[in-house]
């Protein structure tokens, strides 16, 4: 069997492995489970840096060219470049260290 995503061949017996060592309870994790409850927060807060504020506000964008394009991409005639997506897709693959 091989990784979708880096091509890498894996043996049904080493996926096995990993997807039974994934479900497997840590004792660590049974003993806190035992005597700590679980925590409950809906006070999640995104705090942006000043730069990125300012950089948010006094973002421009050509709003007529980005209509003509969804109206392009929805009609079915927004032409594609599949060797650019390519390109793109092996450029970020190497970027992020896949060779």
């Amino acid at each position: 069997m091989t990784d979708p995503i880096s091509n890498v061949g894996r043996s049904a017996a080493q996926l096995n492995n990993v997807n039974e060592k994934a479900k497997a309870p840590k004792a660590d994790d049974l003993a806190t489970q035992k005597t700590e409850k679980p925590v409950q927060s809906n006070n999640d807060e995104l705090v942006l840096s000043e730069a990125t504020e300012k950089a948010m506000a006094n973002a421009e964008f050509d709003a007529a060219k980005v209509a003509r394009i969804k109206e392009a991409i929805e009609q079915g005639n927004y032409p594609i470049d599949a060797k650019k997506v390519a390109e793109s897709f092996a450029s970020l693959e190497r970027m992020i260290g896949g060779s």
